[in-house]
């Protein structure tokens, strides 16, 4: 086991006093911060504001029980990647079953086994470590994207509001959820590649030459590249590659056409068009909403945007998400 998870802090839930103290006690001789409770509010209250590791709940407990503690702790986004273990005495199926529809990591039964205590611990903080690198993986596209958007204050919030407009036509289409999770996420990272792209290329006023737009044309590969090491951004890599395409075929960096481009793709690249209009630009004030979608529609006339999905992006952003002022910038 990693020497890191010798200092986890460990939460120990249970309404029986002697039980707080066996499971602290064998838990607190391994090195471990251990934080004991009563019941499954003060469980949430301890998950939610100190920061736990991993939490052992006991089944039966007053107020909430341990399934519903376990519920509360995985639907929220902040703990939902935390460890639980669920200790109990119930032995049935129907028990097990319900534990695990709570999104329970594991078991426990009663008497606790300090042998298998310590094993599934280590087990689950050895794994709750590589998830939180990969977070920590994630957290550094994303400041790194939001540095180079920060180089424009034309661009201020752009990827924040890519974001939204993307997810709220994923959810209008009925998307997946690990779609909407990958548009979420290419919202702020699909001009990543950009970091490879000279300052003077990325905030020149004017046009750029023939072979300043041959660099920018660059960077969705670049893009992609970073990103291809975390596996769980295997649905965002193609958002990246591919939010320039054109379905005439006119687009890069590849030249696809039609449903040769990935629908996330699509989806991202007309809420990208649409925020550009949208928004105040050295060249040009910004447009009103309306006047972008007539362009955008002028656009799909020639060939460029998948018009279908340009009606259900007006119909999800103009009823669900409220647009930014023109040229607000946030």
């Amino acid at each position: 086991m990693p020497d890191s998870n010798n200092k986890a802090t460990i939460l120990v839930a249970d309404d029986d006093e002697a039980n707080r103290d066996l499971l602290s006690g064998i838990l607190g001789a391994e090195g471990y911060k251990v934080v004991c409770v009563r019941d499954g509010d003060q469980a949430l209250r301890a998950v939610h504001h100190d920061s736990v590791d991993l939490a052992l709940l006991d089944v039966m407990m007053p107020g909430k029980t341990g399934f519903s503690a376990c519920l509360a702790i995985k639907s929220r986004a902040e703990t939902r990647l935390t460890p639980v273990v669920l200790v109990t005495g119930l032995t049935s199926a129907d028990d097990r079953i319900q534990g695990i529809m709570c999104g329970a990591d594991d078991f426990l039964s009663k008497p606790v086994n300090k042998h298998e205590l310590l094993a599934r611990v280590s087990s689950l903080l050895r794994l709750k470590q590589f998830t939180d690198e990969l977070e920590n993986a994630e957290t550094v596209l994303f400041s790194l994207a939001l540095s180079i958007e920060a180089k424009d204050r034309y661009t201020e919030g752009h990827c924040e509001r890519l974001s939204k407009y993307s997810v709220a036509m994923a959810e209008r289409l009925g998307l997946a959820e690990e779609l909407r999770v990958a548009l979420r996420r290419a919202g702020v990272v699909h001009d990543i590649g950009k970091i490879g792209i000279p300052e003077h290329i990325l905030t020149k006023p004017g046009p750029l030459t023939e072979e300043e737009w041959k660099i920018m044309k660059e960077h969705p590969v670049t893009g992609e590249r970073i990103c291809a090491p975390l596996k769980s951004f295997r649905h965002v890599l193609p958002v990246i590659r591919h939010h320039h395409e054109k379905l005439d075929g006119s687009g890069y960096p590849d030249g696809l056409k039609g449903d040769q481009i990935p629908l996330t793709a699509r989806i991202l690249q007309i809420a990208d068009v649409f925020d550009a209009l949208t928004t105040e630009r050295p060249y040009r004030t910004a447009l009103q909403s309306q006047q972008a979608l007539d362009l955008i529609r002028d656009e799909v006339r020639r060939g460029w945007w998948d018009g279908s999905l340009v009606n259900e992006f007006e119909a999800a952003i103009l009823g669900s998400v409220p647009l930014q002022p023109a040229g607000s910038g946030s």
